[in-house]
């Protein structure tokens, strides 16, 4: 069985899992069952990229999200009647909290009786059975899977699969949401559910699709990384009209989808991880005239201050042009620490959609070659610290200084940033004359153990020779020993007193 927790640590970012902790935390101090539910376990077992992080808990959700707003998170949407909320996590983590509920109908296609419940059934009472799956976060079952729907079997054949014959009926939205998610993963509708879904199309439930409901569709779609593929299924099936009649009738901006989809691979290349949700509304949008998009908005229950903030996005990315390219930021540097402050989603709409060449040639070099600069700055740290800098303000600003130079095509080698360290930081560079010295006394050392060793040798070929010399004048004088080993011992040229006498 796959370690599920080991999974989700592995590919979290780092920013997740401290949302992931925080979550488990606040669940278990007041008592609550908390669940990793839904998208997120789905794309964790299919191997997509995990976008957001969905809570499901046994108890009131507003209560976890008042203390997650302390510590810096940011609620989006808030549905009291279903007790669910969206929030923008802190670390820049998008997610929701949701209460496990079950809808009950009185008969198919009327209005739900909203009832609290376990997990279980509120995984059973879900529209699709690969989204009916989760993973328990709580101590006692920590990387517990729960499958009630057998979803996992379903995800690994890439089937869609609907959980009951009345999903369609139920809630006419799913017509739009089963394609969705069958575009997006590139899975097929299970067989029996594209029966109901060709039954439903036929009783022309796509006209009972509510605006609201449609709105939503219309939200998520703006955070699909193919938005095109889902848009054009909707059309292929004559479902684009239940979104908006006016969108269906002048089409979707595929074009401008297209720029955009590819500078988010750019984007995603560059290492940042894109939300371009408002670009890319517009960029469906971008057929239709201000007037007609600021209608489809309204009528898809987007509110007043919403709608504002998508189509006066155009005339803030021209002011944001102006001063990128203005005399403020004309140096690299300057562009960078601007750049590094600018929301993703804005870099993103100026390389698909601006002609301001000058303003997409700096973000251009801030994606490809300034960040990869950036990221080699630790190397400097220890450069700085090894020439004996100590930490502080100062030492901040060479480190940023050196940076500035870097934009610009200097201090690429060790060498050149050495120098350049050095007079930022008034560090001069130790005089070289002790290790003359040292050099010299060693040199000194080794031509002294020469000339000790040439006078040994010099004294062992005097010996040597002297010694030649005293065998010699003992050949002339005509005495040779009878006995070497007497002679040895007595001496050479010694006679015994007590031998002559013996002769005699």
């Amino acid at each position: 069985m796959p370690d599920y927790m080991f999974l989700l640590e592995s590919r979290l970012s780092p920013e997740q899992r401290a949302v992931l902790t925080r979550v488990q935390e606040l669940s278990a101090a007041m008592g609550f069952n908390v669940y990793l539910t839904g998208g997120t376990v789905r794309d964790l077992v299919t191997g997509a990229s995990l976008r957001d992080l969905d809570f499901t808990v046994e108890g009131n959700p507003a209560k976890i999200a008042r203390e997650l707003e302390k510590g810096g998170a940011k609620t989006l949407v808030e549905d009291d009647k279903l007790r669910h909320i969206e929030l923008l996590f802190s670390g820049d983590v998008e997610g929701s909290i949701s209460a496990a509920r079950d809808d009950h109908y009185i008969r198919p296609g009327t209005r739900p009786e909203v009832r609290w419940s376990t997990i279980m059934e509120d995984l059973r009472r879900r529209d699709f059975s690969l989204n009916a799956v989760a993973i328990s976060l709580n101590p006692a079952s920590r990387g517990l899977l729960l499958d009630p729907t057998n979803g996992l079997s379903d995800i690994e054949r890439a089937e869609v699969r609907a959980l009951t014959i009345h999903a369609f009926t139920n809630q006419s939205v799913r017509l739009l949401r089963v394609l969705r998610f069958a575009a997006r993963m590139g899975f097929k509708i299970e067989a029996r559910t594209q029966e109901w879904f060709d039954l439903a199309i036929e009783r022309e439930l796509p006209a009972t699709i509510t605006p609201e409901d449609a709105g939503a569709e219309l939200r998520a779609l703006a955070r699909e990384e193919r938005p095109a593929v889902v848009l054009k299924a909707w059309e292929d099936h004559d479902l684009l009209e239940a979104v908006n009649p006016l969108l269906a009738k002048k089409r979707p901006g595929y074009d401008a989808i297209t720029r955009l989809s590819n500078v988010r691979e750019d984007l995603f290349t560059a290492g940042l991880r894109p939300r371009l949700a408002t670009p890319m509304l517009l960029a469906i949008l971008a057929r239709l005239k201000d007037r007609e998009q600021s209608g489809v908005l309204s009528k898809a229950g987007y509110r007043s201050a919403e709608a504002q903030e998508v189509l006066n996005f155009d005339k803030h990315i021209q002011g944001v042009q102006k001063e990128l390219t203005g005399k403020k930021v004309s140096t690299p540097l300057e562009a960078y620490k601007f750049l590094e402050k600018l929301p993703v989603d804005q870099i993103a709409y100026i390389m698909a959609e601006s002609n301001n060449s000058a303003a997409v040639s700096k973000i251009r070099a801030y994606l490809n070659k300034w960040r990869p600069l950036r990221s080699g700055l630790p190397f400097v740290v220890n450069e700085l610290t090894a020439l004996g800098m100590p930490a502080g303000a100062k030492f901040d600003a060479i480190v940023e200084q050196v940076f500035g130079m870097q934009l610009t095509g200097r201090g690429k080698t060790p060498e050149e940033r050495e120098k350049i360290l050095r007079k930022l930081s008034g560090i001069k560079e130790q005089p070289k004359k002790k290790e003359k010295e040292k050099k010299s006394k060693a040199a000194e050392k080794s031509q002294a153990a020469l000339a000790m060793g040439n006078a040994a040798k010099q004294k062992h070929a005097d010996a040597e020779t002297e010694a030649k010399r005293a065998g010699k004048a003992g050949a002339k004088g005509g005495h040779k020993p009878a006995d070497k080993h007497a002679s040895s011992r007595h001496g050479a040229g010694r006679p015994s007193g007590k031998k002559s006498h013996a002769r005699k």
